[in-house]
């Protein structure tokens, strides 16, 4: 499929049916797999053979959906997990250990900075947060002796801060190490990280991908493109034997396009299990179906949302990539020059008591904590997620009390806007 356009690919790749075989993609519900005899079971364990034996580490439904992914961000191999967390975890902890030290911009998904911040460090791991829009000088700054890997979101969630990847990408390679780009809110559809340099891409398939908040999960593709034993002193879980498999070197035997899925399913899923069920990756493949389609009429919406907030006398400020006046313009029209994504923020000027007011009135778009599928939900931080907070607090953090978070669904944006007009006309 690599010949073909992306919107083809969210269509077809990943799976290809034989003559007479199903259409759609098969959903195997089985947690084991049965085999005539012991040798050949052997050689799976082995990592001699490729196939199936437990659900645990891999299932031929959610190989087709990652084997999908992987063909929408260009890479080489592919592999779900159960949540966007758990892939972010993966992704860093096959290449970290107790000792390692990780480079991520500051402005991530604040689930996904606890997870580095504090329950990664009480495994020995160590970080350096530098902001998104760092000099080319303090992000090398940041990199030390045990650096193992690069973090960064396209496009961060909630503060919608663009990356610029290239920089990233060029200030980790220069120290020989990966850059990780989370690329849930753009997806592949109008973002691919590795085509700036990229080497991993992780996502929360939960929100775009799956788009109708029907199935939790996530992905971690890798591009192929990083040569692990150029820089082997630095891996050692991938460039040296590992005794769990019968000193299997992961890097010799499957190479730069192979190795670092290999070992994340069969040691990281192995050990920690923490598979997304077949069932789910069926969902998932749904949403990916029209992936191409939903992507375009969530950015017309999020573009029409923004400039509407943008001339309203009740709003401080309005954050949004595709805005003109946006910080981050520029960067969105270089890796994002079709848009990215349905997610805009806004900040109320009566602050929480103006926001408790506007979110009372809301009519169209629901409350919730989740964002980017089909539906438009908002969600004031002050008054729901960081509910424990005052007003000063929330505003040392950057999350002012009058903040509001609007994912833009897939309704008619007439109707958005009228629904968000009448609510900006209840506050006092």
């Amino acid at each position: 499929m690599s010949d073909y356009k992306i919107n083809t690919k969210c269509v077809q790749a990943g799976y290809t049916p034989g003559n007479g075989e199903p259409r759609q993609i098969p959903i195997i519900q089985s947690t084991t797999f049965k085999y005539a005899t012991s040798e050949a079971m052997g050689k799976l364990f082995d990592l001699e053979e490729a196939g199936y034996f437990y659900t645990r580490l891999q299932n031929p439904t959610n190989d087709y959906v990652a084997a999908k992914i992987a063909s929408l961000e260009g890479g080489s191999a592919g592999m779900l997990t159960s949540s966007g967390q758990a892939a972010n975890f993966f992704a860093l902890f096959n290449l970290c250990e107790s000792g390692s030290h990780i480079v991520a911009s500051s402005s991530i998904y604040g689930g996904t900075f606890n997870l580095i911040s504090v329950t990664m460090a009480k495994m020995g791991i160590d970080v350096t947060f530098v902001s998104p829009d760092c000099t080319e000088e303090e992000l090398n700054a940041a990199f030390q002796e045990n650096t193992r890997a690069v973090f960064g979101e396209t496009i961060a969630n909630p503060a919608l801060t663009v990356l610029d990847i290239e920089k990233f990408a060029k200030a980790a390679h220069r120290h020989g190490l990966p850059l990780i780009v989370d690329n849930t809110f753009p997806t592949p559809v109008n973002c691919r990280p590795i085509e700036w340099g990229a080497d991993i891409v992780t996502h929360s398939t939960t929100k775009y991908m799956d788009g109708h908040g029907a199935a939790v999960g996530g992905a971690i593709v890798d591009s192929g493109k990083f040569d692990w034993m150029a820089h082997a002193e630095k891996f050692p879980g991938l460039c040296t034997k590992d005794e769990s498999y019968h000193g299997i070197t992961y890097a010799e035997k499957f190479g730069m396009e192979g190795a670092f899925i290999t070992k994340c399913t069969a040691q990281l899923m192995r050990d920690l299990g923490c598979i997304q069920s077949p069932m789910n990756a069926y969902l998932l493949n749904l949403g990916l179906e029209s992936l191409h389609v939903r992507m375009e009429r969530h950015v017309e919406n999020g573009q029409a949302i923004a400039e509407f907030l943008e001339q309203q006398p009740q709003v401080a400020f309005v954050s949004y990539p595709g805005l003109p006046n946006d910080r981050y313009y520029k960067l969105a029209k270089k890796y994002m020059p079709k848009g990215g994504c349905g997610v805009v923020s806004f900040e109320l000027k009566g602050g929480r008591t103006a926001a408790e007011a506007f979110m009372k009135q809301l009519r169209l778009a629901a409350i919730e904590t989740h964002v980017a599928d089909a539906r438009t939900c908002c969600l004031n931080p002050a008054t729901s997620t960081h509910r424990q907070m005052t007003d000063e607090q929330l505003l040392a953090a950057g999350i002012p009390a009058g903040l509001v978070r609007i994912s833009c669904g897939l309704e008619d944006k007439e109707d958005l806007i009228a629904d968000l007009s009448q609510a900006l006309a209840a506050i006092k």
